[in-house]
């Protein structure tokens, strides 16, 4: 028995935001279609129709500011350090001398 091909799988997060918009606006059309089969009036389904595409306007340009402010996150971070203890920045407790508090006093 011959197996399947895999599925290929989209190899950003815009080409899976593009197939959510494709999806959608596929949608966009095929509901009143069903809609008008199952006896609903054409203001109806024109009505729906427009809603749907409104709902699909407004997720896909949230979609597109949200894949630029990620591009623009990914740009912007830069790995700092790399290693078993990576912490950013000094801080007190990272050995060597401390000046003031435990130097006895004689």
């Amino acid at each position: 028995m011959p197996s399947r091909p895999p599925t290929p799988v989209p190899s950003s997060a815009s080409e899976s935001a593009s197939d959510v918009v494709r999806w959608a606006a596929f949608s966009c059309a095929l509901v009143p279609v069903v809609l008008l089969v199952y006896g609903t009036s054409f203001g109806g389904a024109a009505g729906t129709a427009v809603g749907l595409a409104a709902v699909t306007t407004a997720c896909r340009v949230l979609l597109r500011r949200s894949e630029r402010a990620a591009e623009a996150d990914r740009r912007r971070t830069v790995p700092y350090r790399a290693g078993r203890h990576s912490r950013p920045g000094g801080g007190a407790r990272r050995g060597g001398r401390h000046g003031g508090g435990c130097t006895p006093r004689g």
